[in-house]
């Protein structure tokens, strides 16, 4: 049970400029992000990590940690989505948006493992495809 895919949502207050990392420097508009992240053992330990302000900046999400707030954290232990088909499945809610290509998605094609949402997101509907 210390492996599996997870998601943040993130509030991020007030329109941020932040650099991250080598990937550039980014306008970040106030509202939420979902990170979707995974974890091949210690996952718990990776959750823990960014819920921590002081630390050393290694992944992307770090950056957008350092100016927000982690609001909730869903974690999928079992279930029928990678990391990558999750993240599609969370740029196919309602009102989701792509701020940053390429964010957190260095090590696989996918467009980004982080979006954007100017209200809550509503995830329910992924429910079903989380859990057998």
């Amino acid at each position: 049970m210390d492996k599996g895919i997870y998601n943040l949502i993130i509030s991020l207050p007030a329109d941020k400029l932040i650099q991250v990392g080598k990937l550039g420097r980014f306008r970040f508009k106030k509202g939420y992000y979902v990170y979707t992240g995974s974890a091949g053992k210690g996952l718990k330990a990776r959750i823990e990590r960014h819920k921590r302000k002081e630390k050393a900046m290694y992944w992307h999400i770090d950056y957008l940690l350092e100016v927000a707030t982690i609001l909730d954290v869903r974690v999928h232990t079992k279930g029928f989505l990678t990391e990558c088909r999750l993240s599609e499945k969370i740029f196919e809610l309602k009102d989701a948006e792509l701020p940053i290509p390429g964010f957190g998605s260095s090590d696989c094609k996918c467009k980004s493992h982080l979006a954007y949402f100017r209200e809550f997101p509503e995830m329910k509907s992924l429910d079903g495809l989380l859990s057998p």
